[in-house]
């Protein structure tokens, strides 16, 4: 039996940075994942980037972590959004955020999500508050008086059981908390990209008939592509040879970055939609991918996870500064009423941008072009975007302000 202050089922992004926030101010945690450490490192265990928001590079330089993320990072300078179709030429209309207007060197960085990984379990095994355990899945907490018991092969007693074990949440739906949520009809198909002229830290977003189609500036002459595609047609599209795959690449890519193809393996996600009805129980909370799963076509997915982890360690740091019981669940709904509105803010939002965009409906297509055109003729409307998509508006985490938890 180990004793602990608090357990975090999900060694992944969210889990680690949670718990690292959590034992730098001083809890005893345990981080416990089902995967093995070194497997989560390996390109073929999950081959896709984040777009980390500046918010979230401010959180990460104050948990220590960014100097081992900084060498794998590729600023976004600017966004380019455009609509059309392949074959057809895009729309005169488009949206261009540049990190200067805001006066900011960068908008974000696009970092592999290996590289991440690598940087946060480098300073875990660093962090005497941590105990880092993989692979340890967590199959049950009991709530018990006063604290939890998590079982995990062995058990571990805490006062506080935070479950950030994906979308699909074995503790989620053992404390009986229900979604609301849906499948889409697409497959995110990913690929790295390798390309003639360098990108300049651009980042392009395409909207197709099909979904949205993003080129994510990596470091080097590389770009991260995140294609949407109808559901039924990605099968045939992932099994196409190198020259067909590349041949349909170009034609959605464009020729302004030149010569493209695809280098390195394929992989495809189904996307799906959902938000938990709640994201705490007495002694439970939750944070990430099962409190919230939300469309990729705005890349704010693991930045809605960083803030909860920012804004539950916040929560909680408080309460104990203050003497109160950091499982009882007027502490935690303190938690639940900061992250609900802007979680399902931004999940309705994502949905509401990918429904408008994924289609060929002529009255649709040109009032979204309208739209994108009168936001980019107007100076503050554009600013406002470009913070948001900095996640730098709202009520912000000390950490994602910089300082310390």
């Amino acid at each position: 039996m180990r004793q602990s202050d608090i357990v975090v089922s999900g060694g992944g992004m969210v889990g680690l940075s949670l718990g690292l926030a959590l034992a730098q101010g001083g809890f005893r945690t345990v981080v416990a994942d089902a995967a093995p450490l070194s497997a989560q490192l390996d390109e073929k265990f999950d081959g896709r980037v984040s777009a980390l928001a500046y918010a979230s590079i401010r959180m990460y330089r104050a948990l220590g972590v960014w100097p081992a993320m900084a060498p794998h990072a590729q600023p976004i300078r600017e966004i380019l959004v455009t609509d059309g179709a392949p074959g057809r030429a895009a729309s005169p209309f488009s949206l261009h955020f540049d990190a200067g207007e805001v006066g900011a060197p960068e908008l974000g960085a696009i970092v592999e999500n290996r590289h991440i990984r690598a940087a946060l379990q480098a300073r875990a095994l660093d962090e005497k508050n941590l105990t880092l355990i993989a692979p340890a899945a967590v199959t049950g907490v009991t709530v018990e008086a006063g604290g939890v018991s998590a079982a995990m092969g062995e058990t571990v007693k805490a006062s506080l059981a935070i479950a950030a074990d994906g979308r699909v949440s074995p503790l989620r739906e053992a404390q009986g908390i229900k979604t609301i949520g849906w499948s889409y009809p697409q497959t995110g198909i990913v690929a790295t990209v390798e390309h003639e002229r360098p990108h300049n830290g651009v980042a392009y977003e395409h909207f197709l008939p099909a979904g949205p189609f993003a080129i994510l500036p990596m470091t080097g002459n590389r770009s991260s592509l995140v294609w949407t595609e109808k559901k039924e047609l990605a099968p045939a599209i992932l099994k196409l040879d190198e020259a067909r795959f590349n041949a349909e690449l170009s034609r959605r890519f464009g020729a302004h970055l030149g010569a493209v193809k695809a280098a390195g393996p394929r992989w495809s996600y189904p996307l799906s939609f959902h938000i938990a009805r709640d994201f705490v129980r007495p002694r439970f909370a939750m944070a990430g991918d099962c409190a919230h799963g939300i469309h990729p076509i705005a890349g704010q997915g693991l930045n809605l996870g960083l803030k909860d982890a920012a804004a539950l360690a916040e929560v909680l740091l408080d309460a104990a500064r203050l003497g109160q019981d950091i499982g009882a669940l007027d502490v935690l709904k303190r938690y639940e009423r900061w992250r609900r509105f802007d979680s399902v803010a931004m999940a309705a939002s994502t949905d509401a941008l990918n429904r408008l965009f994924s289609n060929d409906i002529a009255p649709l297509r040109a009032l979204r072009d309208i739209g994108m055109g009168i936001v980019d003729s107007i100076g503050p409307a554009r600013r406002f975007f470009m913070r948001h998509a900095g996640g730098d508006v709202g009520k912000l985490p000390r950490l994602m302000r910089g300082e310390a938890a």
